[in-house]
C-alpha cells in the first residue's frame, strides 16, 4: 500500500506503508543512531513526535522485548528508508513490523531519509503527516499541520503511581562482564534467556536509596543505579517535593522526558524546593533543563536538536572528550547564567551549546546528554559512579 509524508513546507515524500493503518500529524524529527532503533522506539523522550532513522536499514535484528526502555513504543510514527521483514538474530521475540501493528504506531518505508534529514537540518524540525490517502488535499491539511503542537507530555508517559527497584545484591546477577559473555547453547536450547553484559564491577552503591523523579525516565536509568547496589523508588513526575523529601533518601534523579520543559511550570516549581535542600540531585536531559529554569536560566527551541549515539561532549574540567547518546530539541541559554548559581560543565563539540551544568556551593550536577545510552556508547557511564560518591559525601571529582 502507498503512503505519504506530507511536511508543513509542503514537501511530499511517497512510500510504503509500514506499522499501523492510521493517518498521524505529528513533530518530524530524525536520529542519526546506526543500532538501536528498539530503544528508540520505546524512549517516552520521544511522545508527541514521529522518527526518521538516518541509517538505511531498520529492523534487520527484530525486537528483543528485554532491550525496551518502556512498556510501549512511544513516537506517532516511524519513518525508515528500507524495514527488515526477515530478523535475524537468536533473541528476537518479533518483527519489527508486528510490534508496530501491535502497538498501532503507523510509518513509511522507502523514501530517501537522507533528503528528509537535509530539509530537516536546513529548514529546521516541523510538522508532518503520514497517510496513506493517496487523494489527500494539502490546502486542508496545512492548517492542520501549523496548529500542531506535542503539548504538556510528561503528564502523558510518566508512571501512575511509585514504585521500588530493587538493588542488585551480588554482582553475579548482573550478567557476565562486557567482554567475557559466552554463549550457552544447551541454555539456550532449554529457552533459557542470555543475561546482558554489563560494565559494573562493584556494588559501590549498596545500601543506598535513590528517589528517581519520572518525566519519562528510560528503563536503563533506574537500571544503571540497582546494578550498583542502589535502591531505586520511582515517582510519578507530578509527586511533591515534600513527599520526595519524607523519604530521606540518600540522592534524588530527575529523568529525561519530552516536549518543552517550559510548559511543566508546576513541576519546576517542585524542583525549585528540592533545590533548597541538601541532597545530592543529579539530572539527565529534561531534568537538567528543568533544574535550570528552577534557578532562574533560560531554555529555547534548537533548529532541528540532537538526536543521535554519536554526539561528541566535552568535560570542561578535564578538556576530555566523550561521544555520547542524545535526544534533545531543547537547550539550556548559557549566555546569561550567573556563575553565583551554576556554571558550564559539559559541551557539544560539534555546536558548542551547553551539555551540562555544576551548580556553585551545591551537591548538584546535571547533563543533557544520556550517560545511561540505550542506545548509544556507554563512554559516560561513569556519571552514576560520581553520583554515588556525591552521596557518600566523597570527592566525586576525583
Amino acid at each position: 500500500m502507498k503512503a505519504f509524508l506530507i511536511l508543513e513546507d509542503g514537501t511530499v515524500f511517497e512510500g510504503t506503508h509500514i506499522g499501523a493503518d492510521r493517518e498521524i500529524i505529528s513533530e518530524i524529527v530524525f536520529n542519526t543512531s546506526m543500532a538501536g532503533y528498539l530503544e528508540v522506539l520505546t524512549d517516552p523522550s520521544y511522545a508527541g513526535q514521529a522518527v526518521c532513522m538516518t541509517y538505511p536499514l531498520i529492523g534487520n535484528y527484530g525486537i528483543c522485548k528485554d532491550d525496551m526502555e518502556s512498556l510501549k513504543p512511544w513516537p506517532d510514527g516511524f519513518i525508515v528508508h528500507e524495514l527488515s521483514r526477515i530478523p535475524s538474530n537468536f533473541r528476537c521475540d518479533m518483527t519489527i513490523q508486528q510490534f508496530l501493528e501491535e502497538n498501532q504506531v503507523p510509518g513509511i518505508a522507502g523514501i530517501d531519509t537522507r533528503a528528509l534529514t537535509k530539509i530537516l537540518r536546513e529548514k529546521g524540525t516541523m510538522n508532518g503527516m503520514i497517510t496513506t490517502n493517496e487523494n489527500y488535499d494539502f490546502a486542508q491539511i496545512q492548517p492542520r499541520l501549523k496548529a500542531y503542537t506535542t503539548g504538556k507530555v510528561v503528564e502523558r508517559v510518566t508512571c501512575k503511581e511509585k514504585y521500588v527497584v530493587k538493588p542488585t545484591l551480588k554482582l553475579e546477577e548482573n550478567g557476565p562482564l562486557s567482554g567475557a559473555a559466552r554463549f550457552d547453547k544447551d541454555s539456550y536450547g532449554k529457552g533459557v534467556r542470555e543475561p546482558r553484559p554489563t560494565l559494573v564491577k562493584e556494588l559501590n552503591g549498596a545500601g543506598l536509596r535513590v528517589a528517581l523523579m519520572d518525566f519519562g525516565a528510560k528503563a536503563n536509568i533506574a537500571h544503571s543505579l540497582a546494578e550498583r547496589g542502589c535502591e531505586v523508588t520511582v515517582f510519578p513526575a507530578l509527586t511533591p517535593a515534600e513527599e520526595i523529601i519524607a523519604m530521606q533518601p540518600d540522592g534524588i534523579m530527575l529523568s529525561n522526558g519530552p516536549g518543552d520543559p517550559k510548559e511543566c511550570t508546576s513541576i519546576i516549581e517542585e524542583i525549585r524546593k528540592l533545590y533548597a535542600t541538601d541532597i545530592p540531585i543529579f539530572a539527565i536531559c529534561l531534568g537538567h533543563q528543568l533544574m535550570a529554569l528552577a534557578n532562574g536560566c533560560d531554555t529555547h527551541k534548537m533548529k532541528y536538536g540532537h538526536r543521535g549515539g554519536n554526539h561528541p561532549v566535552k568535560d570542561l574540567a578535564t578538556g576530555r572528550v566523550y561521544i555520547s547518546s542524545q535526544n534533545h530539541g531543547y537547550v539550556v541559554d548559557t549566555d546569561k547564567l550567573d556563575p553565583k548559581v551554576a556554571v558550564p560543565a559539559f559541551i557539544n563539540v560539534n555546536d558548542g551549546t551547553n551539555e551540562g551544568l555544576a551548580y556553585t556551593g551545591k551537591n548538584i550536577f546535571t547533563v543533557q546528554y544520556h550517560p545511561e545510552a540505550c542506545p548509544g556508547p556507554q563512554d559516560s557511564r561513569y556519571l552514576f559512579d560520581r553520583f554515588i560518591r556525591m552521596m557518600k559525601g566523597e570527592n566525586y571529582n576525583a
